[in-house]
């Protein structure tokens, strides 16, 4: 135990601080029982440790610890937490559970056991963790963490802080929101940037291939991450890939699953199950028309991949403008907002028990389609300022 100590301390002293990610929601870290999860590379490890560096600094007793260190191959996380409680332990930091066979089961005990620990856990997106052989749902507080907004972006890359903006608001004041803004940064020249190479905090890392980095998480996950998934085959991962660059390929697509199925040589169920996990891993998107019922065997509506820097990396040399502006747009709005499909223009947005409509396009896009639909708006690329129901773009990732 008192290897893995030095090792907490060293990482937490480590971290960097200047930069805080917020989660949507706010953590409520005084919690018993905190899981944060998310995609590979958004800094799930970050906050855990910048939360650990900022109770060490104020005298409390902290260890950070990742489930993937050899120590756990012989030791058992719930001895661990005994040791530490009985010795005055009081926030454990808990990281990569999902690579721990039993992480629920003694993670419920723990929590059972020891009422004065303060437990927060991190893993993949992937996890199901009300999916378990034990029941975390009356224990567990779960907060996901996205990837950059363009907002957060904006702070990361030290060209301006705002704060977050609630989507009433944009709607109804986008226009002296956009000529506040603009009159403080070129929007348009950093929103290129973003789309390209700043969803995951890892840009700030000067001497870091960001392209490169992203294609290893990529495989990464689907390599690895995707195997903790009940019924997945690791002997499909290169079918996964081969997916995932069709999808990139084509995306925002609307999936004929029959021909696709052929495709890549996988049966209709596999593929969707399949498709299902790439979607819990946070690579691709799937929506589907509302009120329509949505179960394992039923296909998505249109697949998109979950954020525009993927498109970098699974096909540099075939990029969609259109393909970036609907992946942007519906990326940024499924963190705050319930995102569909909408059967006459491109999305139907629920938010605050509030329905709206958005058509996505280019400066000179036209109001025709969503004329006679009610709160419907026009989410335009190349506006620097909009006009109306005309918001620009980019705003929309100011959101959180």
């Amino acid at each position: 135990m008192q290897e893995l100590v030095h090792k907490s301390d060293r990482l937490i002293n480590a971290v960097p601080v200047r930069l805080h990610r917020k989660i949507p929601g706010n953590i409520n870290w005084e919690w018993r029982l905190n899981s944060i999860v998310g995609a590979r590379g958004t800094g799930k490890t970050t906050l855990l440790l910048q939360r650990a560096k900022s109770l060490k600094g104020k005298g409390k007793e902290v260890l950070y610890v990742s489930l993937d260190d050899l120590y756990f191959t012989e030791n058992r996380l719930a001895s661990l937490a005994k040791k530490y409680e009985q010795s005055g332990g009081k926030y454990l930091f808990v990281d990569e559970v999902h690579k721990y066979p039993g992480w629920a089961r003694e993670l419920k005990n723990i929590y059972d056991n020891y009422p004065d620990l303060i437990i927060t856990f991190s893993g993949s997106s992937i996890l199901e963790i009300f999916k378990q052989d034990v029941d975390l749902s009356r224990r567990a507080l779960i907060y996901e963490l996205p990837g950059l907004s363009f907002r957060e972006f904006l702070a990361f890359a030290e060209i301006a802080d705002f704060q977050p903006l609630e989507l009433g608001y944009v709607l109804s004041e986008h226009r002296d929101i956009a000529v506040d803004i603009s009159g403080k940064i070129k929007p348009l020249q950093h929103f290129n940037t973003y789309l390209r190479a700043g969803y995951y905090p890892f840009f700030t890392e000067k001497n870091r291939d960001y392209a490169f980095t992203l294609e290893q998480i990529v495989h990464l996950v689907v390599e690895t991450d995707l195997r903790f998934m009940k019924g997945y085959d690791p002997a499909y991962s290169r079918k996964m890939l081969q997916l995932l660059r069709v999808i990139a390929g084509t995306a925002p697509f609307k999936p004929n699953i029959s021909k696709l199925s052929e495709r890549i040589g996988i049966n209709r169920t596999t593929l969707l199950n399949y498709l299902r996990y790439l979607e819990k891993a946070r690579l691709i998107a799937l929506l589907h028309l509302p009120e329509k019922s949505i179960s394992v065997l039923q296909k998505p509506d249109k697949v998109f991949l979950n954020n525009s820097n993927l498109y970098y990396v699974l096909n540099p040399n075939n990029i969609s403008v259109g393909s970036m502006r609907e992946t942007f747009f519906q990326n940024q709005l499924n963190v705050i907002a319930e995102v569909n499909l909408h059967p006459q223009t491109d999305f139907l947005v629920d938010h605050d028990s509030q329905q709206y409509t958005f058509e996505i396009g280019g400066s000179s896009k036209k109001d025709t389609q969503i004329r006679q639909l009610n709160n419907a708006f026009l989410a335009l690329d190349g506006l620097e300022t909009g006009f109306a129901n005309q918001i620009p773009l980019w705003l929309f990732g100011f959101l959180y």
